[in-house]
């Protein structure tokens, strides 16, 4: 029988060497990362790409902080913005596996003062957009600090944007009412609920729900330009930043593990992932317009498969990026409210994927 370590060093040196052979030159990735940098005028961004959920690039770039000249790193925090969403549709479906919660249940089940038409909406419509829900109204002020209580009153008296079940809608509000929903279900605020259950487990030290007032070691500053000069973010009050429709801190390296434990059933199912990854139908049987599963977009980009979703708030805007059928995952973290993440890991991506594939599939 061989040596175990001498396999375990043969096989490292073998994946090495495949990654190193399925890989773009360093210097392009640079070259298109700079150069997207100086057109947005984004001020920092951390990049983080994968291999079958082994990380083969992270990195940071340019300054996290602005005003002090801090440089991004691999540590940088960043807020989620509607990343976040996909962790509170896999705290819902973590809930289903243990029989907690039923996907076809009307959501009138788990609020039963709620208006008489959520008889109508499921769960499942709910994670995928198609409930009816409208988004936040025009009159909703960042600035006042909301209890869940309030935020549920307001969900509940407004009407619905469309029968449920017919179209889809955007609804950051529907997330916000999953958020609830969880912490009714299990008795856990949703995000201590993912703290314990998620990122503990998988050892992402430094995901967390918001706090403006904590001192977070690392943390990157928020911008937004203003007639084309750079401002700080704007203040809005904690409750904004603490619902489930997207209001966590992350760093690439945290995502790194998230994204190898979509690799596994360390978090959810087989069976539950597939439904989430899935294009989620009508009740005429015909998919929704958006392509929206539960917290992702799927979509076909020139014959490969994409799960995707992209994150706008509070000065950040971010982008994940997952080709399950090439094993390739691409996230992008940035410190500008008005920067474009999703174009830069696409045309990340597309390195990666004409390298492996041997010519330029992403035209």
């Amino acid at each position: 029988m061989k040596n175990p370590s001498t396999l375990i060093l043969v096989l490292g040196l073998l994946l090495s060497t495949f990654l190193a052979q399925a890989s773009p030159p360093a210097d392009e990735v640079t070259r298109i990362v700079r150069a997207e940098m100086e057109n947005q005028h984004i001020p920092g961004l951390a990049l983080l790409v994968t291999r079958n959920g082994v990380p083969v690039r992270s990195e940071g770039f340019g300054l996290a902080n602005v005003e002090l000249n801090v440089p991004v790193k691999p540590e940088t925090i960043f807020q989620s913005g509607s990343i976040g969403k996909q962790f509170t549709a896999a705290a819902v479906l973590m809930l289903a596996d243990a029989g907690k919660i039923g996907l076809d249940d009307p959501l009138s089940k788990y609020f039963a003062a709620g208006p008489g038409w959520w008889n109508q909406v499921t769960i499942r419509e709910l994670l995928s957009d198609t409930a009816g829900f409208a988004d936040y109204p025009k009159d909703f002020d960042l600035r006042k600090d909301y209890g869940e209580e309030e935020l549920l009153k307001m969900v509940e008296a407004i009407p619905p944007a469309y029968p449920p079940g017919t179209s889809w809608a955007y609804s950051n509000l529907g997330y916000v009412t999953l958020g609830i929903l969880i912490h009714r279900v299990s008795g856990r605020y949703f995000g201590d609920f993912l703290q314990e259950r998620v990122f503990i487990p998988l050892g992402m030290s430094t995901t967390r729900i918001i706090s403006e007032a904590d001192i977070i070691p690392n943390r990157a500053a928020g911008y937004v330009l203003d007639k084309g000069q750079l401002k700080n973010q704007e203040w809005v009050a904690p409750s904004a930043n603490s619902t489930a429709d997207g209001s966590l801190y992350f760093t690439i390296l945290d995502l790194a593990r998230w994204d190898a434990a979509l690799y596994t059933e360390k978090v959810l199912k087989e069976s539950s992932k597939r439904e989430m990854w899935t294009v989620a139908t009508l009740r005429d049987g015909k998919p929704n317009r958006a392509g929206y599963g539960f917290g992702w977009f799927i979509e076909l980009q020139n014959g490969h498969r994409v799960v995707e979703h992209d994150g706008r708030w509070q000065g950040f805007d971010t982008q994940i990026s997952r080709y399950p059928d090439d094993g390739l995952t691409v996230v992008v973290l940035t410190n500008l409210g008005s920067a474009d993440a999703h174009l830069i890991a696409d045309k990340v991506a597309a390195a990666y994927v004409r390298d492996a594939a041997g010519d330029n599939v992403h035209k």
